[in-house]
């Protein structure tokens, strides 16, 4: 059964969120907990879910080549009983978000490709999903936000 995070598991995950790859030892200190509860307290974390992976954010030092972003209008055949297609758009690693919508669209994808061709891929993979009825993309001309 899944233990929701307590005030400490909040701290690590502040912490790690700022610096994903800050050492054991150093993030113990921080929270004032062992070397071990730490590693023990991430390993929870991961396994149920509330660390879902880790991520690179490029530097200064190497040139930065913006994804190519495109936003995914998603209708499925049945909108209460489209999970194998949620399930399978949790597997596309290019997908960064994923929302389940109200209203006319079923679901609201960002995908982020280094090429217009990997999205083009994406989305014949993903009109190709059983239980995938239509699917509208449209590309970011301008990402003037994001966090």
């Amino acid at each position: 059964m899944k233990q929701l995070p307590d005030a400490l598991d909040l701290r690590l995950l502040d912490e790690l969120s700022r610096n994903a790859r800050i050492p054991h030892a150093e993030l113990a200190e921080r929270v004032s907990l062992s070397r071990n509860a730490v590693r023990q307290r991430i390993d929870r974390l991961e396994r149920d879910g509330f660390i879902a992976g880790y991520t690179i954010r490029q530097g200064d030092g190497l040139p930065v080549s913006a994804p190519i972003v495109a936003l995914m209008f998603v209708y499925r055949q049945d909108r209460m009983r489209g999970g194998e297609v949620l399930a399978a758009l949790k597997r596309l690693p290019e997908v960064v978000n994923c929302d389940v919508m109200s209203g006319e669209f079923d679901i609201v994808l960002r995908v982020e490709a280094t090429a217009a061709d990997r999205i083009r891929a994406i989305w014949q993979e993903i009109s190709a999903m059983p239980g995938v009825r239509d699917t509208l993309t449209s590309f970011a001309l301008t990402s003037l936000r994001k966090r």
